[in-house]
């Protein structure tokens, strides 16, 4: 029988030293640090989960708009038509006296009016202070979840490049099975054509055979869904790949990567930063209840206003203070629905913490139970091989039936199919322990990438007064 063990260069990985180190590639081969750096450049998800963050950076700036002055001009132009009738003391010639009479005038005019007003705000009840940290906060919340997003993206990356590997791996080896069992079958009649078995043993090799080639159908499909999904993430078909080493996190115990978990996690880091922009919200909230202070200043003229050919001009300064007394009640409202939405953000981050635990936690013994069952199902492959031998042998001289050796190639099958399995789940889990402590960007995995720079858009607009250009390029840097 003509079997081969599964993962070669996998299986000598997972004996390899701690850390992430590049096998030698071939020739046009496609290493996992290419379809990861291919996922970091291209994927969608990644991309807009970075243009996101630019737009939340925006808040920041808008947030500060509240110091600065406001400036307009307001101009109108226009016509009017006015009749004026009034009464006045005429001479009368019959009676030599005074009397009155109605005198009307008409007045058309063409009017306008230009001004020119800046408003100063003073102080408005802290909300441009409170507005301001607030709006920082969730800048640096949207940051974690973007390193919350890369480190999915690397996760997913990975298990689709490693699911590729697997079901490539389950192919061949359903193929080579099904090449087995034709072989199986042909010696079966064969012995079956000179009496040495019965038309039960054929019917039962036809039977392997044919469920072999079922196996044989699924995997080719899983395989091109592998293959889809590998696409769908890195932008680009599968090539040659070469079989990974799994990651060594520098860490001994659960405890060790639980309380690595809830320190680091993007998502808790993230929870922490909206706890701080709810709390933040309680004082904008109060700002309504506050007076307000601005200076304002208005110059304009008036030409023809009341009459043609004249124009009047002005300036003023004034200062304005606005007291609130009562509104209604919708700001006490407002201030105590932020105080329990602000309650709500302090419990999520609670949540965030003992998921995140609980998540490495789950990472870390399935990482461990992962390397234990490789070593078992190895040696269950050394102890199935020497039993089909055996059995292969018994078979000849009549001791065994045609059943027992199918029997005893199809648990070497499942074996080696569960060392796949098996290989395969330690690298997936090993990244997966990394991403639950914060440990799988592109940084610490040293991809050869242009880095996304997470501050750069955020500097160029913080301060910008005026501009409506895309400074979306300067976050680009090698």
């Amino acid at each position: 029988m003509n079997w081969t063990r599964p993962f070669p260069v996998l299986t000598a990985a997972l004996l390899a030293p701690a850390g992430l180190v590049a096998l030698a590639p071939q020739a046009g081969a496609q290493t996992l640090a290419d379809a990861l750096a291919q996922a970091y450049a291209n994927n969608p998800a990644l991309l807009a989960a970075r243009a996101q963050l630019r737009a939340v950076d925006e808040n920041v700036p808008q947030a500060l708009a509240g110091w600065r002055p406001t400036v307009s001009i307001t101009n109108s132009f226009g016509y009017a038509d006015g009749r004026v009738r009034s009464l006045t003391q005429a001479f009368d010639p019959n009676t030599g006296g005074a009397r009155q009479v109605g005198v009307s005038s008409h007045n058309d005019r063409t009017v306008a009016t230009n001004t020119v007003t800046v408003t100063q705000p003073i102080f408005r009840g802290g909300r441009t202070v409170a507005t301001t940290r607030r709006a920082e906060s969730q800048v640096l919340a949207q940051r974690a979840r973007l390193l919350a997003t890369e480190q999915q993206v690397m996760q997913d990356t990975v298990t689709a490049y490693v699911g590729v590997i697997r079901d490539q791996e389950l192919l061949r080896l359903n193929i080579n099975n099904e090449q087995v069992l034709t072989e199986q079958l042909r010696a079966t009649n064969e012995r079956f054509r000179v009496g040495e078995i019965t038309r039960t043993d054929v019917a039962q090799a036809e039977s392997r055979l044919a469920g072999a080639r079922s196996q044989r159908a699924q995997a080719e499909g899983n395989l091109q869904i592998s293959r889809a999904t590998f696409q769908r993430l890195v932008g680009l078909p599968p090539g040659a790949l070469i079989a990974p080493q799994p990651l060594r996190v520098p860490l001994r115990t659960s405890q060790e990567v639980a309380q690595a978990a809830a320190a680091n996690n993007p998502n808790v880091v993230a929870a922490l930063f909206d706890e701080v922009g709810a709390r933040d919200n309680v004082n904008i909230q109060t700002s309504a209840l506050a007076p307000t202070l601005s200076v304002s200043t208005q110059a304009g003229r008036n030409d023809n206003n009341l009459t043609n050919h004249t124009r009047q001009t002005f300036a003023q300064v004034t200062a304005n203070l606005t007291v609130p007394l009562y509104q209604g009640g919708a700001e006490y409202s407002a201030i105590r629905q932020a105080r329990q939405s602000a309650q709500q953000a302090r419990q999520t981050v609670d949540d965030q913490r003992r998921t995140v635990v609980q998540q490495a936690t789950q990472a870390w013994e399935q990482l461990q139970s992962s390397r234990a069952q490789v070593e078992s199902v190895r040696a269950q492959i050394r102890a199935a091989e020497i039993a089909l031998d055996g059995v292969q042998r018994e078979a000849i001289v009549g001791s065994r039936t045609t059943l027992d050796v199918l029997n005893a190639e199809q648990e070497l099958l499942n074996a080696r199919t569960s060392l796949v399995q098996a290989l395969s789940t330690v690298v997936q889990q090993s990244y997966a322990l990394a991403a639950t402590i914060g440990r799988l960007t592109a940084s610490d995995l040293g991809l050869a990438v242009d880095t996304y720079d997470m501050r750069a858009y955020y500097n160029e607009v913080r301060n910008r007064w005026i501009g409506f250009g895309d400074y979306s390029g300067v976050a680009e840097r090698r």
